[in-house]
């Protein structure tokens, strides 16, 4: 083994701080919306707060969960969720993997096409008129369906399938009677598991977070996701509204600072919880193409 020089010391203590800084100037942000969402928000808003929380309280989190529009959000958003990343999930392995096979024809044109969506798409208002055109305007499948494939993911997983999936062992599953459908199930599929965690991460975080397609194709309540509800929530200042059992309004308007930032862990709890299961597949599918060999 060399030996280490000074230089290399002083280099390797200059990138730990710096990641160290950066780690903070990341996770810090995050740590003080939970922290402020249990404390008093006087003493958050006069800066008290900043390492522990100060009187501590679960009264936000008891008028979130209190609040039925916030379950009927989070039911909906998982759904789209759960059958927006399968649909996608789906269709773009499927799709990567028919496009890495040499023996498709016209496998370029294809490609060309789907290439040619990434720069130049129909806009706005053709949506709309597409969407409505189709029977899905004000339902579940106007989160779903439009915009279930995209030219970026079926490029990652035909890149996939060209690097990780090579000839000879299709032509040797061949040779032991296979076709295509079982090489593709059999085969394929449990070797792909690295770039299936990516899209199934890729688009549940696309759906949970999905808030103008909401915002454009659902009218009614009962379909609409959380971020439309914690939108109306927080903008239109529903919050305080939340707070019915309280009779002072200065009481009302301080535990709405409460409930504002327990909406904000409330909302991205569940993409926090989902990525340390997926994340040893995410490193590894999304370094797809980053070497060559």
């Amino acid at each position: 083994m060399n030996k280490r020089t000074v230089s290399d010391r002083v280099f390797d203590m200059f990138n730990i701080t710096l990641f160290v800084i950066v780690l903070i100037a990341i996770l810090y942000p995050i740590y003080f919306i939970l922290i402020a969402s249990v404390s008093d928000p006087n003493a958050t808003n006069s800066g008290e707060v900043w390492l522990w929380p100060v009187d501590f309280s679960w009264s936000g989190y008891s008028a979130i969960f209190s609040y039925e529009m916030i379950w009927k959000g989070y039911q909906n958003s998982l759904i789209y969720a759960v059958l927006g990343a399968a649909l996608s999930t789906a269709a773009t392995i499927s799709g990567g993997y028919a496009l890495s096979r040499k023996d498709l024809a016209g496998r370029t044109p294809i490609m060309l096409f789907i290439l040619f969506t990434m720069f130049f798409q129909g806009g706005l208002i053709p949506s709309y008129i597409l969407v409505k055109s189709l029977g899905m305007l004000d339902s579940v499948w106007a989160m779903i369906i439009p915009g279930a494939v995209t030219a970026f993911q079926i490029i990652i997983a035909r890149t996939f399938f060209q690097q990780s999936i090579p000839d000879e062992l299709l032509e040797a599953s061949m040779i032991d009677g296979s076709n295509n459908f079982s090489f593709f199930f059999r085969i394929v599929l449990p070797l792909s598991l690295p770039i299936i965690a990516v899209i199934i991460l890729f688009n549940a975080v696309a759906q949970w977070n999905s808030f103008f397609k909401a915002l454009i194709y659902i009218s009614s309540e009962d379909l609409q996701p959380l971020q439309i509800i914690l939108r109306r929530i927080l903008i239109t200042n529903q919050a305080s509204e939340m707070m019915g059992d309280l009779n002072s309004a200065a009481e009302k308007a301080k535990q709405a600072e409460l409930v504002k930032y327990g909406l904000v862990v409330v909302a991205s709890l569940p993409m926090l919880l989902l990525y340390p299961f997926l994340q040893k597949y995410f490193v590894k599918g999304i370094m797809i193409g980053s070497v060559k060999g």
